[in-house]
């Protein structure tokens, strides 16, 4: 599979900055070409421009500043998502990569009535997303119901994906993590990107 990996935290040698090292290495040795992308790294500008949003109902948007992104997006079989948990929320570099990447007429088209958006990411069969909180497990499940999973499912690949099958890793108070306890999550990304994707290479047993 084609399989773009976007990356969204400031510090390359944080505990996202390592899972993304195990996602792209481990997908690679199972004989999947990735795509990395880096945001922070990259420079990408989360905020829409005046021209984007006076474009967003016109017949063309106007995708000059991200055209590579979006040509990565739509060439991709699957997605990868390594992010911080910020507020409950996603990263603001990653929230702008939505706005205006997953744009008009690139990942859905409006409705001539203005009803519901059509979908044109037919692409994508499969999103896998590692997301790291310093926050307990029932704050994110039981408080708040995980509403980044649910903005993921129903909102983003729900409306611009609907055939796209999601597989949502959260990984809970990791705001110190010893050597055991990420050697653990590390075997955990391995062994569900395994049972995720399937290996195309008969002997892997993964990197760690």
């Amino acid at each position: 599979m084609n399989i773009l990996v976007v990356t969204a935290h400031p510090l390359k040698n944080s505990l996202c900055g390592l899972f993304s090292e195990t996602v792209t290495g481990s997908l690679t040795n199972m004989g999947h070409a990735v795509q990395s992308e880096n945001l922070y790294m990259n420079q990408f500008d989360p905020v829409l421009s005046i021209d984007e949003r006076m474009t967003y109902y016109r017949e063309r948007y106007d995708a000059s500043k991200v055209s590579g992104e979006m040509e990565r997006l739509v060439n991709s079989d699957a997605l990868v998502l390594i992010f911080p948990t910020w507020w409950f929320g996603f990263p603001a570099i990653l929230k702008g990569w939505f706005d205006r990447v997953w744009a008009p007429t690139v990942a859905y088209d409006h409705a001539d009535d203005y009803g519901p958006i059509k979908p044109k990411l037919h692409n994508l069969k499969k999103a896998f997303v590692v997301t790291t909180l310093g926050a307990p497990w029932w704050v994110d499940h039981i408080i708040l119901r995980r509403p980044i999973k649910r903005t993921l499912r129903f909102a983003l690949l729900g409306a611009c994906a609907r055939q796209c099958k999601l597989k949502f890793l959260s990984f809970y108070k990791c705001e110190s993590v010893d050597s055991a306890r990420k050697n653990k999550q590390i075997r955990k990304i391995e062994s569900e990107l395994t049972k995720f994707f399937g290996n195309k290479r008969k002997g892997f047993k993964g990197l760690s």
